[in-house]
């Protein structure tokens, strides 16, 4: 039974894991090279613990199952599951991975927090690659209940058994993909409306607010509880996706979408600052993700009740 976990890297993702292991009465080792985000972490820990104390009913936090260690070996060494969560850099985790593997116990499985990166590269130094897995979430990692797992090309099933197993006793979705992809599943598909985003903010048919309203008020709402085949299935009426293919598998030939990133230039960047800097009215990032925050714990507890009505 995997009890204790270390999480290398304390960044956002790295923060996010912490408080949702913590949250389901494991023990945690974070390691980092300075010891002064310790207090950083230990105040986002208790600034998100009133929505994560509802989302999964708990009464107390136990700050005495987190420990904060600047040694990477002291943190691997009692650990029973590794959780990685680096800047996104084939060099720098490739390096990481193989230090991992060297002080980790023999068969811990070595996840990556990874959003796009390829398994079988960034462990392709680690010792015993077998046990290694990508598991890809979202921010806010403490909020959302989805994961990607992506094995490796050397990942034996047995160790995917048991991450999906675990992810799932620490109240997580996960998709496992049946074979190494690069961007996986969720973040192609963020990239290629990211694209097309872009594209159209350079070319100055809409403002950063007029596109994200587009999401919000559209297909963002309904994408919360189904996603885009099932959306569409519903849209070809009673006869389903075989209609909706025939109305309007057209238009796919039609040059609606150029799916190839725009340059990002110093113009292209300003706007895109300037606008989302505009939307924001003045509030600090803190401020929106609390709001931010107390949205998604609504919507989940809503959710639950509509989606199983669809899934089962």
């Amino acid at each position: 039974m995997i009890k204790k976990i270390a999480v290398i890297g304390t960044g956002v993702i790295g923060s996010g894991w912490i408080i949702r292991f913590l949250a389901h009465n494991k023990k945690v080792i974070a390691y980092d090279k300075d010891i002064r985000l310790k207090k950083k972490i230990i105040e986002e820990i208790k600034r998100t613990w009133p929505y994560v104390r509802k989302l999964f009913n708990k009464k107390k936090l136990k700050l005495k199952n987190f420990k904060y260690v600047t040694s990477i070996q002291e943190a691997l060494k009692e650990a029973d599951f590794v959780q990685e969560c680096a800047p996104e850099n084939y060099k720098l985790k490739t390096k990481l991975m193989e230090i991992i593997g060297k002080y980790s116990k023999p068969n811990v499985i070595i996840s990556s927090s990874s959003s796009g990166l390829l398994p079988s590269r960034i462990y392709s130094k680690c010792k015993n690659p077998s046990r290694t897995i990508i598991a890809h979430p979202f921010n806010p990692v403490y909020m959302l209940p989805g994961v990607e797992l992506v094995p490796g090309k050397k990942t034996k099933k047995n160790f995917l058994n048991k991450a999906n197993k675990f992810y799932k006793s620490v109240s997580m979705n996960p998709i496992v993909l049946k074979k190494e992809l690069p961007g996986y599943l969720s973040d192609r598909l963020q990239e290629a409306l990211w694209r097309e985003a872009l594209h159209i903010v350079n070319e100055g048919y809409a403002s950063t607010k007029d596109l994200d309203r587009a999401i919000e008020d559209g297909p963002g709402m309904r994408w919360s509880l189904m996603g885009t085949f099932l959306t569409f299935h519903l849209a070809g009426g009673n006869a389903g996706m075989k209609h909706m293919l025939e109305q309007f598998g057209p238009a796919l030939k039609l040059p609606w979408t150029k799916l190839k990133a725009p340059k990002l230039s110093k113009k292209l960047s300003n706007r895109v600052i300037s606008g989302t800097r505009r939307q924001a009215k003045g509030k600090s990032v803190a401020k929106i993700s609390k709001i931010r925050d107390e949205y998604l714990l609504y919507l989940q507890k809503m959710r639950k009740k509509y989606e199983n009505k669809i899934r089962k």
